[in-house]
Protein backbone atom coordinates (compact mmCIF):
# COMPACT_ATOMS: atom_id res chain seq x y z
CA UNK A 1 0.00 0.00 0.00
CA UNK A 2 1.64 2.94 -1.37
CA UNK A 3 0.65 5.67 1.77
CA UNK A 4 2.24 8.52 -0.31
CA UNK A 5 0.44 8.02 -3.13
CA UNK A 6 -2.45 8.16 -1.56
CA UNK A 7 -2.87 11.41 0.21
CA UNK A 8 -3.04 13.64 -2.90
CA UNK A 9 -6.43 11.69 -4.40
CA UNK A 10 -8.12 11.37 -1.10
CA UNK A 11 -6.85 15.14 -0.47
CA UNK A 12 -8.89 15.73 -3.60
CA UNK A 13 -11.75 13.47 -2.72
CA UNK A 14 -12.06 15.54 0.65
CA UNK A 15 -12.17 18.70 -1.33
CA UNK A 16 -14.82 17.70 -3.72
CA UNK A 17 -17.30 16.21 -0.56
CA UNK A 18 -16.63 19.83 0.87
CA UNK A 19 -17.98 21.86 -2.21
CA UNK A 20 -21.10 19.10 -2.30
CA UNK A 21 -21.45 20.41 1.43
CA UNK A 22 -21.20 24.19 0.69
CA UNK A 23 -23.61 24.40 -1.69
CA UNK A 24 -26.06 23.15 1.18
CA UNK A 25 -24.48 25.49 3.70
CA UNK A 26 -25.16 28.24 1.21
CA UNK A 27 -29.40 27.58 1.24
CA UNK A 28 -31.66 26.89 3.97
CA UNK A 29 -31.37 23.41 4.48
CA UNK A 30 -33.63 20.86 5.80
CA UNK A 31 -32.59 19.37 9.29
CA UNK A 32 -33.66 15.77 9.96
CA UNK A 33 -33.29 13.36 13.35
CA UNK A 34 -31.13 11.03 13.27
CA UNK A 35 -32.03 7.67 15.76
CA UNK A 36 -29.55 9.07 19.06
CA UNK A 37 -31.20 12.81 17.85
CA UNK A 38 -28.38 14.05 16.84
CA UNK A 39 -28.93 16.64 13.77
CA UNK A 40 -28.35 15.17 10.17
CA UNK A 41 -28.25 17.08 7.41
CA UNK A 42 -28.52 16.49 3.47
CA UNK A 43 -25.05 17.23 3.44
CA UNK A 44 -23.90 14.83 5.58
CA UNK A 45 -25.51 12.33 3.19
CA UNK A 46 -24.15 13.91 -0.43
CA UNK A 47 -20.35 13.98 1.52
CA UNK A 48 -21.30 10.20 2.52
CA UNK A 49 -22.24 9.36 -1.24
CA UNK A 50 -19.03 10.95 -2.73
CA UNK A 51 -16.37 9.67 0.21
CA UNK A 52 -17.76 6.22 0.06
CA UNK A 53 -17.82 5.86 -3.99
CA UNK A 54 -14.68 7.33 -4.23
CA UNK A 55 -12.67 5.53 -1.83
CA UNK A 56 -14.51 2.33 -3.10
CA UNK A 57 -13.27 3.79 -6.36
CA UNK A 58 -9.38 4.64 -5.76
CA UNK A 59 -8.96 1.13 -3.23
CA UNK A 60 -11.01 -1.21 -4.35
CA UNK A 61 -10.12 -3.95 -1.81
CA UNK A 62 -10.16 -1.53 1.40
CA UNK A 63 -13.44 -1.68 2.91
CA UNK A 64 -14.67 1.82 4.09
CA UNK A 65 -16.67 2.87 7.33
CA UNK A 66 -19.22 5.84 7.78
CA UNK A 67 -20.86 7.80 10.10
CA UNK A 68 -23.71 6.98 8.07
CA UNK A 69 -23.38 3.17 7.29
CA UNK A 70 -25.50 0.74 7.71
CA UNK A 71 -25.15 -1.19 10.90
CA UNK A 72 -24.66 -4.86 9.01
CA UNK A 73 -21.16 -2.54 7.66
CA UNK A 74 -20.89 -1.35 11.45
CA UNK A 75 -20.98 -4.41 12.53
CA UNK A 76 -18.52 -6.09 9.97
CA UNK A 77 -16.01 -3.62 10.68
CA UNK A 78 -15.06 -5.89 13.45
CA UNK A 79 -13.53 -8.06 11.22
CA UNK A 80 -11.12 -5.27 9.20
CA UNK A 81 -7.77 -4.76 10.12
CA UNK A 82 -7.14 -2.36 7.55
CA UNK A 83 -10.13 0.13 6.29
CA UNK A 84 -11.41 3.81 5.83
CA UNK A 85 -13.23 5.64 8.76
CA UNK A 86 -14.75 8.65 7.83
CA UNK A 87 -16.93 11.43 8.87
CA UNK A 88 -18.74 13.22 6.09
CA UNK A 89 -19.91 15.97 8.12
CA UNK A 90 -18.39 16.39 11.54
CA UNK A 91 -19.54 19.91 13.92
CA UNK A 92 -22.49 19.29 12.60
CA UNK A 93 -23.83 21.62 15.60
CA UNK A 94 -20.87 23.75 14.19
CA UNK A 95 -22.79 23.63 10.42
CA UNK A 96 -26.02 24.41 11.60
CA UNK A 97 -24.82 27.39 13.57
CA UNK A 98 -23.35 28.20 10.10
CA UNK A 99 -19.85 29.41 12.26
CA UNK A 100 -17.39 27.56 9.25
CA UNK A 101 -16.27 25.32 12.15
CA UNK A 102 -17.53 22.04 10.58
CA UNK A 103 -15.37 19.28 8.48
CA UNK A 104 -15.10 16.79 6.11
CA UNK A 105 -12.74 13.38 7.69
CA UNK A 106 -10.93 10.66 6.27
CA UNK A 107 -8.77 8.59 7.63
CA UNK A 108 -7.02 5.47 6.68
CA UNK A 109 -6.95 2.76 9.69
CA UNK A 110 -4.61 -0.27 10.03
CA UNK A 111 -4.15 -2.70 12.98
CA UNK A 112 -5.75 0.37 15.14
CA UNK A 113 -3.25 3.19 14.40
CA UNK A 114 -4.61 6.04 11.77
CA UNK A 115 -1.85 5.85 9.52
CA UNK A 116 -3.37 8.50 7.26
CA UNK A 117 -5.45 11.35 7.45
CA UNK A 118 -7.48 14.56 5.46
CA UNK A 119 -9.12 17.42 7.50
CA UNK A 120 -10.63 19.64 5.18
CA UNK A 121 -12.65 22.37 6.24
CA UNK A 122 -14.66 23.57 3.43
CA UNK A 123 -16.10 27.01 4.77
CA UNK A 124 -12.16 28.07 5.58
CA UNK A 125 -11.19 26.86 2.95
CA UNK A 126 -8.19 24.88 4.55
CA UNK A 127 -6.78 21.18 4.13
CA UNK A 128 -4.55 19.08 6.86
CA UNK A 129 -3.13 16.47 6.02
CA UNK A 130 -0.76 13.88 7.57
CA UNK A 131 1.00 10.39 7.34
CA UNK A 132 4.72 8.50 8.09
CA UNK A 133 5.24 8.98 4.81
CA UNK A 134 4.73 12.48 4.37
CA UNK A 135 4.50 14.37 7.42
CA UNK A 136 2.06 16.46 8.27
CA UNK A 137 0.53 19.67 6.13
CA UNK A 138 -1.77 22.45 6.24
CA UNK A 139 -3.19 23.88 2.86
CA UNK A 140 -5.51 27.74 3.03
CA UNK A 141 -7.39 29.34 -0.02
CA UNK A 142 -5.41 26.88 -2.09
CA UNK A 143 -1.99 28.30 -1.25
CA UNK A 144 0.74 26.47 -1.64
CA UNK A 145 0.93 23.93 1.42
CA UNK A 146 3.31 24.02 4.65
CA UNK A 147 4.12 21.77 6.49
CA UNK A 148 3.21 22.00 10.56
CA UNK A 149 4.61 20.54 13.93
CA UNK A 150 3.43 20.51 17.56
CA UNK A 151 5.24 22.80 19.41
CA UNK A 152 6.81 22.51 22.76
CA UNK A 153 4.55 22.63 26.05
CA UNK A 154 5.58 25.57 28.35
CA UNK A 155 7.57 24.33 31.16
CA UNK A 156 5.72 25.35 34.16
CA UNK A 157 2.38 25.63 34.60
CA UNK A 158 1.29 28.95 33.48
CA UNK A 159 1.23 30.36 29.89
CA UNK A 160 -0.69 26.88 28.41
CA UNK A 161 -3.42 27.15 25.35
CA UNK A 162 -5.67 24.79 26.13
CA UNK A 163 -8.40 23.62 23.01
CA UNK A 164 -12.04 23.34 24.10
CA UNK A 165 -15.11 22.69 22.52
CA UNK A 166 -16.79 25.70 21.15
CA UNK A 167 -20.29 23.41 21.49
CA UNK A 168 -19.61 21.19 24.36
CA UNK A 169 -17.56 21.96 27.83
CA UNK A 170 -18.14 19.20 30.30
CA UNK A 171 -17.84 19.45 34.27
CA UNK A 172 -14.72 17.49 34.20
CA UNK A 173 -12.96 19.98 31.48
CA UNK A 174 -13.67 22.40 34.14
CA UNK A 175 -12.11 20.56 36.40
CA UNK A 176 -8.75 19.95 34.58
CA UNK A 177 -8.41 23.54 33.63
CA UNK A 178 -8.13 24.38 37.75
CA UNK A 179 -4.71 22.16 37.18
CA UNK A 180 -3.38 24.90 34.79
CA UNK A 181 -4.60 28.12 36.53
CA UNK A 182 -4.48 30.80 34.07
CA UNK A 183 -4.80 28.95 31.04
CA UNK A 184 -6.41 30.25 27.70
CA UNK A 185 -9.18 28.55 26.41
CA UNK A 186 -8.94 28.19 22.54
CA UNK A 187 -12.53 27.31 21.38
CA UNK A 188 -13.19 25.55 18.45
CA UNK A 189 -15.52 23.18 16.90
CA UNK A 190 -15.22 19.59 15.18
CA UNK A 191 -12.19 17.82 14.73
CA UNK A 192 -10.20 21.17 14.17
CA UNK A 193 -9.48 21.09 18.18
CA UNK A 194 -6.70 18.36 17.12
CA UNK A 195 -5.76 20.06 14.10
CA UNK A 196 -4.67 23.41 16.44
CA UNK A 197 -2.36 21.25 18.73
CA UNK A 198 -0.65 19.52 15.44
CA UNK A 199 0.41 23.41 14.36
CA UNK A 200 1.35 24.27 17.52
CA UNK A 201 -1.42 26.90 17.75
CA UNK A 202 -2.08 24.79 20.81
CA UNK A 203 -0.68 23.15 23.21
CA UNK A 204 -3.08 20.68 24.50
CA UNK A 205 -6.45 19.52 23.67
CA UNK A 206 -8.37 17.09 26.86
CA UNK A 207 -11.51 15.46 25.38
CA UNK A 208 -13.38 14.45 28.54
CA UNK A 209 -16.59 13.98 27.01
CA UNK A 210 -17.91 11.25 24.36
CA UNK A 211 -16.21 11.24 20.95
CA UNK A 212 -16.73 8.41 18.23
CA UNK A 213 -14.07 7.06 16.38
CA UNK A 214 -14.76 8.87 12.86
CA UNK A 215 -14.87 12.18 15.03
CA UNK A 216 -10.97 11.98 15.30
CA UNK A 217 -9.32 9.26 13.34
CA UNK A 218 -8.38 11.89 10.61
CA UNK A 219 -6.85 14.76 12.88
CA UNK A 220 -5.42 11.98 15.07
CA UNK A 221 -3.31 10.71 11.95
CA UNK A 222 -2.56 14.55 11.30
CA UNK A 223 -1.34 15.06 14.85
CA UNK A 224 0.54 11.95 14.64
CA UNK A 225 2.79 12.96 11.66
CA UNK A 226 2.97 16.53 13.13
CA UNK A 227 5.20 14.62 15.92
CA UNK A 228 2.15 14.96 18.41
CA UNK A 229 0.26 12.34 20.89
CA UNK A 230 -3.22 11.59 21.15
CA UNK A 231 -3.36 9.68 24.42
CA UNK A 232 -6.11 7.45 26.41
CA UNK A 233 -6.45 9.13 29.26
CA UNK A 234 -7.18 6.00 31.45
CA UNK A 235 -3.70 4.05 30.63
CA UNK A 236 -1.95 7.11 29.26
CA UNK A 237 -0.76 4.70 25.91
CA UNK A 238 -1.99 5.74 22.66
CA UNK A 239 -5.67 5.73 21.37
CA UNK A 240 -6.63 3.07 19.19
CA UNK A 241 -9.48 1.99 16.80
CA UNK A 242 -11.21 -0.94 15.91
CA UNK A 243 -10.23 -2.36 19.36
CA UNK A 244 -13.65 -2.81 21.49
CA UNK A 245 -15.49 -4.48 19.61
CA UNK A 246 -18.87 -3.80 21.25
CA UNK A 247 -18.89 0.12 20.72
CA UNK A 248 -17.55 3.01 18.69
CA UNK A 249 -16.92 5.20 21.06
CA UNK A 250 -13.89 6.63 22.00
CA UNK A 251 -12.63 7.38 25.64
CA UNK A 252 -11.84 10.07 27.42
CA UNK A 253 -8.68 11.42 25.38
CA UNK A 254 -5.81 13.95 25.17
CA UNK A 255 -4.00 15.69 22.64
CA UNK A 256 -0.68 16.90 23.00
CA UNK A 257 3.05 17.56 21.87
CA UNK A 258 4.72 15.44 24.99
CA UNK A 259 3.25 14.12 28.55
CA UNK A 260 4.03 17.02 31.22
CA UNK A 261 4.34 16.96 34.70
CA UNK A 262 1.61 19.38 34.99
CA UNK A 263 -1.19 17.93 34.07
CA UNK A 264 -0.38 13.99 33.77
Amino acid sequence: MDIKALSTPVSELSRKAGAAVMEIYQKDFAIYDKSDSSPLTEADLAAHKILVEGLEALTPDIPVLSEESNETVKEERMHWNTYWLIDPLDGTKEFIKKNGEFTINVALIDKGEPILGVVYAPAINTLYCGSKANGAYKQSNNQAAVPIRVKAAPQRNTGWKIVGSRSHQSDEFKAFMEKLPGAEVVAMGSSLKLCLVAEGSADLYPRLGLTSEWDTAAAHAVVLAAGGLVLNMKNMKPLVYNQNKGTLLNPHFIVCSSINDHWS
